[in-house]
This record gives C-alpha cells, sequence and structure tokens, in this order.
C-alpha cells in the first residue's frame, strides 16, 4: 500500500508510517496557526510536511478546501478530548484532562487564529463546536458530572463562546493573569490562575440568592421571544 494512502489503519497512522494526509494536515494547522492562512504557502506547508505540493493539491484541490479540512480536523479532536474527559463522570482526573492541553496546543493556537481572522467558514466552525458540546455536556449530565440545565442548549451557546473568547483574547489573559494557553512548554498547573476563579464560579456561583432570584423573574416573562407563548416565536 503506498506510504500517502489516507485510508490507512490508526496504527499505521503513526509516528514515521503516518499517510501524507496527516503530515499534511498537521503542518497547515502549525502553520496557519503561526503565520494565519493568508501568510502561509502551500510550498511552507509541503516542506513542514515532507510531501510535494502536488501532493497537497490531489488530496484538498486548494489552499482555502485544505484550511476548511483543518477546521474538521479541531473540531474533531477536540470532540474526542471533551467526551473522553466528560465519560469520567465524577472520577474526573482534572490535571490528567488539563495535561492533554499540552498535546493540542497547536490546535488552540490555530483555532485563536482562526477565529481572529474570521471568514465565511467560520460560522459553520462554530456551529460545529456549538453541537458538539451539546452533545458532550448533556452526556456529562448524565455521568454526574455536570448539573441539568433548564436552559441546555443557550448554556452550551454562551460557555461554547466564552471559551472561544477567552481564547482569542490569550495575550490578554497572559498579560494580566500570567496565563498563556498557547506555551507549549508550560505545566497544567501554570492554569491555576485561571482555572480557580472558573471553578469558584461553577461551584459556588456568582450572585447571592436574592440577587440571582431577581435576575432571573427580570427575564422570565411571558414576552420573552422564545417563550412557549410567544406569538412572535418562530414554530
Amino acid at each position: 500500500m503506498p506510504e500517502d494512502d489516507p485510508s490507512r489503519s490508526g496504527a499505521d497512522r503513526s509516528g514515521a508510517h503516518r499517510s501524507g494526509v496527516d503530515r499534511i494536515l498537521d503542518a497547515a494547522i502549525s502553520k496557519f496557526g503561526a503565520h494565519g492562512v493568508k501568510g502561509t504557502s502551500l510550498k511552507a506547508i509541503a516542506a513542514e510536511a515532507g510531501v510535494s505540493q502536488a501532493l497537497i493539491l490531489h488530496h484538498f484541490g486548494s489552499k482555502d478546501r485544505l484550511h476548511r479540512a483543518c477546521d474538521e480536523h479541531v473540531v474533531r479532536l477536540v470532540r474526542q478530548g471533551k467526551e473522553s474527559a466528560m465519560g469520567q463522570g465524577p472520577q474526573l482526573d482534572p490535571l490528567q484532562s488539563l495535561r492533554q492541553i499540552e498535546d493540542s496546543r497547536p490546535l488552540l493556537r490555530y483555532l485563536a487564529r482562526t477565529l481572529s481572522e474570521g471568514g465565511d467558514h467560520l460560522a459553520q466552525l462554530i456551529d460545529e463546536m456549538v453541537d458538539d458540546a451539546e452533545a458532550y455536556t448533556a452526556a456529562a449530565v448524565e455521568a454526574g458530572l455536570i448539573t441539568p440545565s433548564a436552559h441546555p442548549r443557550e448554556r452550551v451557546v454562551v460557555l461554547t463562546l466564552w471559551s472561544l473568547g477567552a481564547l482569542v483574547l490569550h495575550e490578554h489573559m497572559n498579560r494580566l493573569l500570567g496565563v498563556d494557553f498557547l506555551d507549549t512548554s508550560a505545566p497544567p498547573e501554570s492554569l491555576a490562575p485561571y482555572m480557580l476563579p472558573v471553578v469558584e464560579m461553577f461551584s459556588q456561583g456568582l450572585l447571592e440568592p436574592g440577587a440571582a432570584d431577581g435576575f432571573a423573574d427580570a427575564f422570565d416573562t411571558p414576552d420573552r421571544p422564545d417563550a412557549p407563548d410567544n406569538p412572535r416565536k418562530e414554530r
């Protein structure tokens, strides 16, 4: 079987036996993350991957289609990592899960660059991440790791956009808290200034009960666009 056959098994697609497709995706994610799509040539990706430009065009057709394939690859890897972590339920080892970030930093750098550059494909990327998050969050609720929500879809959308926003503003996170999401040499414990307040807010809440009730009552009205009895709600 040729070395660059993308149909090779997962065991054969590791180390020296990884397919040309895998090497191209890894190289493109690394180069796009570091220099952006416009600042990266197919020649540079080919050199990084150890393949010819012709092979890239054979598998992907164009740089734009390669970019979209990178989006799909990153979303898939994020989903797999989240599903693995959420599936552990209350027995989740947080540091072990955070150690996976060390291997995911090229993906985070790619996402940060892609989100900041924008483009027509961005809505699809975010929609896929939200859909995935909705599925693995529901599984985590079933596993007893996350509390149920009266607004599960909305909660997932908010949390996903918050997380992506923090990634886009990673330079300010580093400036203000000393947390560098993209530092490949940083151990998971270095995320403490970010993780501790996040865990506190998730576990203890932010508002006192009286204030929280007031906010809930203010927005839980019949004329709310998503209220069941609102005639303006799309059906």
